[in-house]
């Protein structure tokens, strides 16, 4: 399923931001790699790779209701 933007101020990711439910497991595909994960209601960021991945990051997180703000916060929260 794909990442529509709610919080950001852009209109659309243009595809390049999917939602991936398996295994019990919620996982946040930006462009072609897993760049977040949801498992056991805890979140871990999987790596930082350009301004707009982390745009999806903090779309994806603030849409499952955690915590968001500076990736320097971000990295401390779920890194």
């Amino acid at each position: 399923m794909e990442l529509e933007p709610v919080y950001s101020n852009v209109k659309s990711f243009y595809g390049k931001a999917k939602i991936i439910r398996e295994d019990g497991k919620i996982k946040l595909k930006s462009y072609e790699t897993i760049v977040a994960t949801i498992e056991n209601g805890k979140p871990q960021i999987n790596g930082w790779y350009s301004a707009t991945t982390t745009r999806h990051i903090k779309e994806f997180l603030q849409q499952m209701g955690f915590e968001i703000g500076t990736k320097a916060k971000l990295e401390k929260l779920y890194c």
